[in-house]
């Protein structure tokens, strides 16, 4: 134990010393511009995915105040839905009549919105609004279906192959009220199947007309009247029930996000969730069909207010670290949390050391290697609310200093109007200098938006070995970023697919050797806040052009490993296919 400890000191120790030279260099290059080097190059215009985002107006008594609560459903989720070889995209739209948007990849880097023609534009009505999204193949045909996720009902779509979708919500038994905000889908319980986890932001009030104005956080830091996480397991037949209170899983946090992955590598995925109001929670798999929370031991108890959460591995040490925004402004210095993975189920939060602790108004974020050098880097959204030049901070300092102020009743919270709330704030682009710190970078490459992000997605749109970025902006237009970084630097992708696993091979993690390092890469089942990014699992390689071995670790915990796979291509994988099995 001690030695552990003395080890953890050094390495801090390290990380300070790096932290402090990469700063400088930060500093150096603050005033420089770099547009010889850009990488990004925004093409939303010509690539015709251009559509406005718009905000849900309530009406009810509260609309006013609910104002903030509106920013949100603008989300971008990715899949080759029609398995022609491209990714698409499908982006949440949140207004009362607001279309939702399935983008067909065309394979030239332009789109076409076929969502009123495949029967999955309308998921917005006076009683519902789209707040995010999810694919995931629920019955393991092969096709990627489809979940709206909704304050109200969700929606879950099933794919039916031939470019239409049929809802399916009320046969799958998923059709309850829930003011859902976010949603993932992996097996936990190893049986094939994936099952869906969803987050609820409000308890399920009708919040398009609530019979009693008590329906806010009771507190700003500990509220423990929120929606919670519902999980449905997959019964294998097309349906879902409801196993909440039989996983462990019961609680009442403000859930923002949820996310999956192995933390401890004993072949069950665990979960993060990311609680807005009221601490982040921490269950690990039992390995025996149930959750326990173990959040004071793993991450301890916060009053943060958690947005995202993100998992990869960031050092190459083959754990599974965590990425959790939080809010970060002019009267919230929260700081983001970046838990670095102890290997014994305990996280220590490196996000001070790393530079990645302040990033503004968090939201979706996530770890993609978007220069090919083997090392995660990380693209954060943030900003609330852009609008009138007064800020919204001094009426919601009044409040809160109110004696006796019920924060519950609606009544109690002043009306945004006009005003701005972290507003304004430019995106960041962190650059991984080999596991030590972050450098920031999105001006040097034109990431650094000042529109109020929401969800980003990273995907290879044109299958160049680049990772592109979709950013879905609340209230205004999505970005499309393509990657234009100079060719050199080599590259292999990896799409799976399972056969007693599930079909999809969520949850399998890929450890690929070469010129002496392994890295770890996983897929995910839906991480990272109003965002899904491409289940395709992506390994920068750098210099290296040679590829020694490919571990899979498939979801049933079946092992196989691959040899003489080239570099610089995509590679399909079948689970069962190798001749070297454990």
């Amino acid at each position: 134990m001690l030695g552990g400890a003395k080890s953890v000191l050094y390495r801090r120790a390290v990380v300070v010393c790096v932290s402090l030279i990469a700063c400088l260099t930060a500093a150096a290059l603050a005033g420089t511009s770099f547009p010889a080097t850009r990488w990004f190059e925004d093409i939303t215009k010509a690539a015709r995915i251009n559509s406005k985002h718009t905000n849900r107006e309530f009406k009810n008594p509260y609309a006013h105040i609910m104002a903030g609560y509106t920013a949100l459903g603008a989300s971008v989720v990715v899949a080759d839905y029609d398995g022609d070889g491209f990714e698409d995209a499908f982006v949440t739209d949140s207004s009362a009549h607001g279309k939702n948007h399935l983008y067909h990849n065309n394979g030239n880097l332009t789109f076409t919105d076929v969502a009123e023609r495949a029967g999955v534009a309308d998921g917005n009505d006076e009683e519902n609004a789209s707040s995010a999204a999810l694919w995931f193949d629920y019955n393991n045909d092969g096709r990627p279906d489809l979940l709206v996720v909704r304050f109200g009902h969700n929606q879950l779509f099933q794919n039916l192959g031939n470019g239409r979708f049929k809802e399916v919500t009320r046969g799958a038994g998923l059709y309850r009220y829930l003011n859902a905000i976010a949603a993932i889908a992996f097996d936990y319980d190893r049986d094939g199947y994936v099952d869906l986890f969803v987050a609820c932001y409000f308890q399920p009030v009708n919040v398009f007309h609530p019979d009693t104005p008590r329906f806010f956080p009771e507190n700003m830091e500990t509220a423990n009247n929120g929606g919670g996480v519902p999980v449905f397991h997959n019964n294998g037949n097309g349906t879902f029930t409801d196993v909440t209170d039989k996983v462990g899983l019961r609680q009442s946090g403000w859930a923002l996000d949820m996310g999956h992955g192995d933390a401890n590598n004993d072949g069950f995925d665990d979960l993060y969730v990311a609680n807005d109001f009221g601490t982040d929670r921490f269950f690990v798999n039992n390995g025996n069909g149930t959750f326990s929370d173990i959040t004071k031991t793993a991450i301890g108890f916060d009053t943060k207010k958690g947005m995202n959460a993100e998992w990869g591995d960031f050092d190459n040490d083959g754990l599974l670290d965590i990425f959790v925004t939080n809010v970060t402004d002019d009267y919230m210095r929260e700081g983001n949390f970046l838990w670095h993975n102890n290997g014994n189920l305990t996280f220590s939060d490196v996000s001070r050391e790393t530079g990645t602790y302040e990033s503004g108004w968090g939201w979706g974020a996530k770890f993609f290697d978007y220069d090919n050098d083997g090392w995660l880097d990380l693209y954060v959204m943030n900003g609330w609310v852009s609008a009138g030049s007064e800020s919204y901070v001094p009426d919601i300092f009044a409040m809160l200093v109110k004696p006796g102020i019920d924060l519950t009743d609606a009544r109690s919270w002043p009306p945004m109007g006009k005003k701005s709330l972290s507003g304004y704030e430019k995106k960041r682009l962190y650059h991984n200098e080999h596991g030590q710190v972050f450098t920031e970078q999105s001006a040097r490459h034109g990431l650094d938006s000042i529109r109020d992000g929401r969800g980003v997605a990273i995907a290879d749109f044109d299958n160049d070995g680049r990772l592109d970025v979709f950013v879905a902006n609340a209230n205004a237009e999505p970005y499309l970023y393509r990657n234009t970084l100079p060719t050199g630097a080599h590259w292999v992708s990896f799409l799976l697919e399972g056969r007693r696993s599930n079909r999809a091979a969520v949850g399998a993690q890929v450890r690929l050797t070469a010129a002496g390092q392994t890295w770890l890469r996983y897929v995910s089942g839906g991480n990272s806040f109003a965002g899904q990014s491409s289940n395709r699992v992506h390994f920068g390689l750098g210099e290296v052009a040679g590829i020694d071995r490919v571990e899979v670790r498939w979801p049933t915990g079946e092992k196989e490993v691959f040899t003489g796979m080239a570099a610089d291509r995509l590679h399909k994988i079948v689970e069962g296919s190798s001749k070297n099995k454990n």
